[in-house]
């Protein structure tokens, strides 16, 4: 069984930071994308940023040059520094992860159980 297990979410004043962390666990033989998309009330959930196993990011445009996205393989962590958070910023942020178990012949898609960004002005 895989999870995904997220931290860092949290109450922010606009202009400030946060960092989410999402850790993959279980009986994981290999990882390619992961990435974070995000859901705000009365919305549909959206791509934030996304890295391939070889360290390829994409970023959604509106958050291009104040999010960071990064991994460390060795842990089967993903992170997401966020730098000048606006209150539109505000959500639940999901993190996901193409996995490979031990179990299973192909990749699937993994998801965590969402941490809360809230960003005030």
């Amino acid at each position: 069984q895989v999870q995904l297990v997220e931290s860092g979410g949290g109450l922010v004043q606009a202009g400030g930071s946060l960092r989410l962390s999402c850790a993959a666990s279980g009986r994981i033989s290999s990882i390619n994308f992961m990435g974070w998309y995000r859901q705000a009330p009365g919305k549909q959930r959206e791509l934030v940023a996304r890295i391939s196993g070889s360290d390829t990011t994409t970023y959604a445009d509106t958050v291009k040059g104040r999010f960071t996205i990064s991994r460390d393989n060795a842990k089967n962590t993903v992170y997401l520094q966020m730098n000048s958070l606006k209150p539109e910023d505000t959500a639940v942020y999901y993190c996901n992860a193409n996995i490979r178990s031990q179990d299973t012949w192909g990749f699937a898609d993994y998801w965590g159980q969402g941490t809360q960004v809230t960003v005030s002005s």
